[in-house]
């Protein structure tokens, strides 16, 4: 029985006519020794962001819908050149839109959630010997619309597949080796791990880690999907990305990342009753701002104080909603401060290992970095820093765990 196996390439492996040859030359390899091969391609290079340059210069707002219907036009041209390149060397391919493989979707435009895939025409092409290719990050509603799945929609795209064919293994390319301890530009010394959870890999997306998005890596734990991140210029073995029950090792950390264009919104003098802290984050929630660190001082005296983070550039949306909830409830007045920095340390060895925070605390104030917050998580401990340390404190963190 030939093993199935999911590739995906981001836009930047796709980029140019000579980098479509190389990843078909790699595709190749995979098709001639007998493997069943299924392709997930982004748009090339900066396509995406072309196409939302042209849309812009027309209409500063313009529909979700049609928006959807300009962008997946880009990932259209890049599996057609690809079944085109595969061809020039003798490897049969077909090539599919989201709307071809039936890829469904709910209506949610720009940020849509895969409902089902029909796997049937995947199938016959692969039945006959041939490489399925398929274009991530899109698919269609139950009306007929093309929808696209927002942000690392590739990604989702192409372990959603996976999941749905029961393939071997899902390769993501990038242009990274595989995911590493810290980011290599930022800290010398970096390691790459050969595996890593995907707990660990979902704390560190959401934590700024760019090598793989979150919502792909909740798909491949839902279905126990083994994601192996590799480079797309360089053939070596990435990171294996597996259920914590396929570590034999759990370290302690296993890495470290920092979040910049961050802001944190303190308010004092917050009425210390039931439903205040739901009407504060729902006002957020309802207008899409995603709230990080949250911390809330003791009552005393009938009041508190509320401190949490927002990227910076939510910090305008956010802030006619924070004047509005301080005017209703007469608290103090909302303090902001836009020069901040989250620094975290993730590691599933925490849940056995004692003193982990302890140390990490230590490695700041040994670097004199002061903490103005902390959160923790089982597998995570973060602390929002000034923002001109962290450089500093992820050297120093790194140092001390890696």
């Amino acid at each position: 029985m030939p093993r199935i196996i999911v590739q995906k390439y981001g836009g930047t492996s796709v980029g140019t006519t000579d980098k479509i040859k190389n990843v078909a030359k790699r595709i190749k390899t995979y098709h001639d020794r007998g493997d069943h091969v299924v392709v997930v391609v982004s748009a090339m290079g900066h396509t995406t962001d072309e196409l939302i340059e042209l849309a812009d210069k027309l209409n500063s707002n313009p529909p979700r819908r049609e928006m959807d219907m300009l962008l997946s036009t880009g990932e259209q041209v890049s599996v057609s050149l690809l079944a085109i390149a595969l061809d020039s060397i003798g490897v049969p391919a077909r090539s599919f839109t989201g709307s071809q493989v039936k890829m469904m979707t709910d209506g949610n435009f720009s940020n849509a959630k895969i409902e089902m895939i029909d796997r049937t025409r995947i199938d016959e092409a692969l039945g006959e010997n041939k490489v399925a290719i398929v274009a991530g990050f899109q698919g269609i509603d139950k009306e007929g619309n093309i929808t696209t799945l927002g942000r690392g929609g590739s990604d989702t795209s192409a372990v959603a597949i996976a999941a749905t064919l029961g393939a071997n293994e899902c390769e993501i390319y990038t242009d990274v080796d595989g995911v590493f301890t810290a980011d290599p530009n930022k800290v010398n010394g970096a390691k790459m791990h050969e595996r890593i959870t995907y707990d660990e890999m979902l704390e560190l997306a959401s934590l700024g880690a760019g090598v793989l998005h979150s919502r792909s890596v909740e798909l491949a734990k839902n279905y126990d999907v083994v994601i192996h991140v590799r480079s797309s210029f360089k053939d070596i073995p990435g990171t294996l990305v597996v259920s914590e029950e396929k570590l034999m090792e759990h370290i302690r950390v296993s890495g470290v990342t920092i979040k910049n264009e961050e802001a944190r919104v303190t308010i004092p003098d917050v009425p210390d009753k039931p439903g205040i802290a739901a009407e504060l984050f729902g006002a957020l929630a309802k207008a899409d701002v995603i709230v990080d660190v949250i911390v809330q001082s003791s009552p005393s005296n009938g009041k508190n104080t509320i401190s949490f983070t927002i990227s910076r550039k939510s910090v305008k949306e956010a802030l006619p909603l924070l004047e509005k909830f301080v005017e209703a409830n007469k608290t103090g007045k909302i303090e902001l401060n836009e020069k901040i920095a989250i620094i975290s340390a993730v590691g599933v060895g925490m849940k056995s290992h004692v003193g982990v925070a302890a140390q990490m605390f230590k490695a700041l104030a040994d670097n004199n970095i002061n903490i103005e917050m902390i959160t923790t998580s089982e597998i995570k401990i973060s602390c929002v820093i000034p923002e001109a340390q962290g450089k500093s404190a992820l050297k120093a963190i790194h140092d001390e765990f890696i």
